[in-house]
């Protein structure tokens, strides 16, 4: 097979969860260890960091990553799902995985695959797992898919397990309460080994600590360590000033959303548990490595801006707290007029996503090109009973291009809603 027929036979032949939903998701993990038995189970030949949580966990594994490569590891990063390229999701050091190392995968693991029938979430955790213990990485980082409990990539024993927050995502597949929601993420949590959460909530707290408990897990809530003294955004980069330990640091982001300073304190903790596992992690590089992330790991999606005069931002926020955090983000900056370019998914509740935005925006609602996709004339009924004004377009470039021709230079675009609706924007339209 070609790379682009491989691609296809994945996307087509394995049940899939971008596309199609809480359908693709197997609930236990008899695949992936299936998968993995029959290639020598590679998870057991590298170390590992499991990064887990509602929101953020892209962003801390992307962190993470950038840190340890820029100490001098050889590091794995997975992470899901891609937004242009399907390679995005195994990279070492940055670089995607080769298209020839993902042709002879499929092709090794063929017959196995028209056995078990595994999801294409299995299959992509297999490959990468495959591929780190391959080329030897010292760690790799390795990102939860759902949940924590029954995700596939929850077989693995790493060095630390981190877990960003819990918030409302979700909740058809890992419950209807915050603790249900917390249960499912604390399946990450290993015997003897210790935890990392990244934000302390009420109604999470002691699930987390009971969960430790039982696993006989050290656990640490990072706010507890770290604590953001002032930060600003300035030259496109978030300069954060943190205190920990009667002394305060300084550091700049790449990734600018202000959301990302509750990311860096769970980085930064996590960081700390490395460090007593003997991995050396120098300060210089934490900082290069914050200030570079995008670029050593190639992360995209994050308040990514992709234009100015008008400004147009990217944004893969597309629950509750996610685009709770991008609203506050956006009371920081100066601009005229705010244009937002929304799509959403079907498994969503929508509403309660909708009615935080605010009503003085001008709206373009549309859709990606997935069968999971919230229609935009649907999407726009919704949004009108709750007071929010536009027009639906059939396609992001489309809406994009009404947002454009209808901005002045000191007006604000943001596209969000959905990361398969971000993955669509094509950029060399600008």
């Amino acid at each position: 097979m070609t790379y682009a027929e491989t691609i296809d036979y994945l996307y087509t032949k394995l049940p899939m969860f971008s596309r199609i939903g809480n359908a693709a998701f197997k609930k236990d993990l008899t695949n992936t260890i299936a998968l993995c038995e029959a290639l020598d189970n590679p998870h057991q030949k590298f170390k590992s960091i499991h990064v887990g949580g509602t929101n953020g966990k892209g962003s801390v594994s992307h962190m993470l990553a950038a840190v340890l490569q820029s100490a001098g590891y050889k590091t794995g990063l997975y992470t899901s799902p891609h937004l242009k390229d399907f390679r995005e999701r195994i990279r070492i050091n940055g670089e995607m995985v080769s298209k020839e190392f993902v042709i002879d995968f499929v092709e090794r693991i063929e017959p196995l695959i028209e056995k078990i029938e595994p999801s294409f979430f299995e299959i992509t955790v297999a490959m990468a797992f495959d591929y780190f213990a391959q080329q030897n990485v010292d760690i790799a980082v390795i990102e939860v898919g759902l949940g924590g409990r029954l995700d596939s990539t929850n077989i693995i024993t790493p060095e630390v397990s981190v877990i960003t927050n819990i918030g409302w995502d979700h909740m058809n597949m890992l419950g209807n309460s915050l603790e249900e929601i917390a249960s499912e993420k604390a399946g990450i949590i290993k015997e003897h080994i210790p935890v990392v959460i990244g934000e302390r909530k009420a109604e999470t707290e002691n699930i987390f600590l009971k969960a430790a408990q039982s696993k006989q897990s050290s656990i640490q809530f990072a706010e507890d360590y770290f604590h953001i003294e002032a930060f600003n955004t300035k030259n496109d980069l978030l300069d954060i000033s943190i205190s920990s330990k009667n002394r305060i640091e300084n550091y700049e982001l790449d990734l600018t959303g202000i959301y990302q300073t509750k990311n860096i304190l769970t980085v930064l903790q996590s960081i700390e548990v490395l460090r007593q596992k003997e991995f050396k992690l120098k300060d210089a590089d934490i900082k290069h490595a914050l200030k570079h992330t995008k670029t050593l790991t190639g992360l995209r999606g994050r308040w990514d801006m992709i234009h100015q005069n008008p400004t147009v931002v990217l944004e893969v926020a597309h629950n509750k707290d996610g685009i709770e955090q991008l609203l506050k983000h956006l009371q920081t900056i100066s601009f005229t007029n705010l244009h937002i370019v929304l799509g959403m998914v079907k498994d969503k509740d929508a509403e309660s996503v909708l009615q935080l935005f605010p009503k003085t925006a001008i709206y373009y609602f549309t859709q990606s090109h997935i069968p999971r996709a919230l229609e935009a004339e649907n999407l726009k009924q919704k949004a009108e009973a709750l007071e929010l004004k536009g027009n639906h377009f059939a396609d992001v470039n489309i809406a994009l291009k009404a947002a454009l021709s209808n901005t002045s230079k000191d007006d604000m675009i943001i596209v969000v809603g959905s990361i398969f609706l971000v993955a669509e924007v094509e950029e060399n339209n600008f």
